[in-house]
């Protein structure tokens, strides 16, 4: 009984065996598949975690040019003006040098169309005036050395006029101390006539003889003393000719020397005159050339900020702006204070430009599609204005070089590289929240 219901089973199996449906309730092997499956994917994830990650961190900013001189710029005016022509349009390529604008005089004290020449003319006048200043000098100078020279002269001749006084007062002193000698020889003869008169041996005649002797011997010595007197008056007389035509020549000296110094201070104003006029004159000329301003290097001008004719624009003012054309390309981008200590310079970046797809894996940068390579060439020694440190980027030159078309302003995403570390010690840092590791480690894969 038993054999036929198994034959009876398999003969009924035998027929449905073909059935799809039938084939899909049988119990098969699946269970064991899951499990290789759940096996292989555990052990790809665990080698995933062994595999080296590229520690990183990303920065966005932009692209400039690296010298400060070939970046864009302002052009402004120097003096105040007003525009009278254009003579290029925005997007024209210029050279150093080449007229943008011209602009005429605003302000009253430059309008003359004659104020060079005139200025020249006062500046010629004002030399000549110097010139005249140095004749009148020269002239005083030859006047004061002649009378320097009739001082020798006049002085000599008081000082001879003072030994012929000196002289003369020592002759009349000699004659003055022999009248003196001769009065008193005649006056003693006349005493003793007198008593010899008396004791009769000598006549009245021989008396009155040596009275008149006497008397005339008087004479004499008040006439020498006279002269000597008279000869000490002239001695003074002399010496105060001397110290008077000495104090002459000095004063005229003196106030020679005055006019030649007044005469040269004159002079040394109207140099200085002269110069503020040169001064003028130059500011002039250079001011007239300012009215043509120029393009200070080769570029392309990119915006007209003044525009219209007729426009008046004040000193300093911006005008255009222009793109210089021949510049090192760079990449301006900026850091959190965190990351600061992390990057060198020589450090390598990897770069996404706006416009420029990209595939990117940035713990694995070596298979990252559409990325460009930059090394760090300086870093800010302070924050800028958003409390991140700027930091300036240069292709690599071991990479792929940038795009060709890229212009300054072009957004850039750069993604700093630092160590190599295995996948789990990077989720267990960011798990952690801690920053990108720049300490040496045993673990880290080099």
């Amino acid at each position: 009984m038993l054999n036929v219901v198994q034959k009876s089973k398999s003969i009924g199996t035998e027929k449905i065996a073909h059935q799809s449906s039938f084939r899909k309730t049988l119990v098969g092997n699946q269970a064991k598949k899951q499990m290789r499956i759940l096996l292989g994917m555990g052990v790809f994830f665990i080698v995933f975690l062994f595999l080296p990650w590229t520690q990183n961190t990303r920065a966005r900013g932009m692209l400039i040019a690296l010298e400060p001189e070939k970046r864009p710029q302002t052009i402004h005016s120097i003096i105040a003006g007003r525009i009278e022509h254009w003579y290029v349009r925005e997007g024209d390529f210029v050279r150093k040098g080449d007229t943008i604008l011209f602009l005429s005089e605003t302000q009253d004290q430059f309008m003359d169309p004659e104020l060079l020449r005139r200025t020249r003319m006062q500046i010629d006048a004002k030399k000549a005036s110097v010139m005249a200043y140095d004749q009148k000098i020269s002239a005083m100078e030859r006047q004061a050395d002649a009378l320097r020279r009739n001082r020798v002269y006049r002085m000599e001749q008081a000082d001879n006029r003072i030994i012929q006084a000196r002289l003369q007062v020592a002759s009349d002193s000699i004659s003055f101390e022999a009248s003196k000698i001769n009065f008193d020889i005649a006056k003693r003869q006349f005493e003793r006539s007198q008593k010899l008169l008396e004791d009769g041996l000598k006549s009245l005649t021989e008396v009155e003889v040596r009275n008149n002797a006497f008397q005339r011997e008087q004479v004499n010595i008040i006439s020498s003393e006279n002269r000597l007197i008279s000869s000490r008056n002239e001695l003074l007389t002399a010496m105060i000719e001397r110290n008077s035509i000495d104090v002459d020549f000095k004063n005229q000296l003196a106030k020679i020397e005055s006019d030649i110094f007044t005469t040269i201070s004159n002079k040394l104003e109207t140099e200085v005159e002269v110069t503020k006029l040169e001064n003028q004159y130059s500011n002039i000329a250079v001011r007239a050339g300012n009215y043509y301003v120029l393009a200070p290097q080769d570029g392309y001008l990119t915006q007209a900020i003044q525009v219209g004719i007729g426009e008046t624009i004040e000193r300093g003012a911006r005008i255009a702006s222009i793109l210089p054309a021949d510049y090192s390309i760079a990449a301006e981008v900026y850091i959190d204070p965190i990351d600061l200590p992390l990057v060198k310079r020589g450090n390598k970046v990897r770069f996404i430009f706006d416009g420029w797809p990209a595939i990117v894996f940035s713990g694995w940068p070596q298979v990252s599609n559409g990325t460009f390579g930059g090394v760090v060439h300086a870093i800010d020694n302070f924050t800028s204005a958003n409390n991140r440190y700027r930091v300036l980027v240069t292709p690599d030159p071991e990479c792929t070089a940038w795009p060709e078309p890229l212009r300054i302003g072009t957004g850039a995403e750069g993604i700093m590289l630092f160590n190599d570390v295995p996948v789990w010690y990077e989720i267990w840092r960011q798990l952690n929240g801690f920053p990108p590791d720049f300490y040496k480690q045993d673990f880290i894969i080099k």
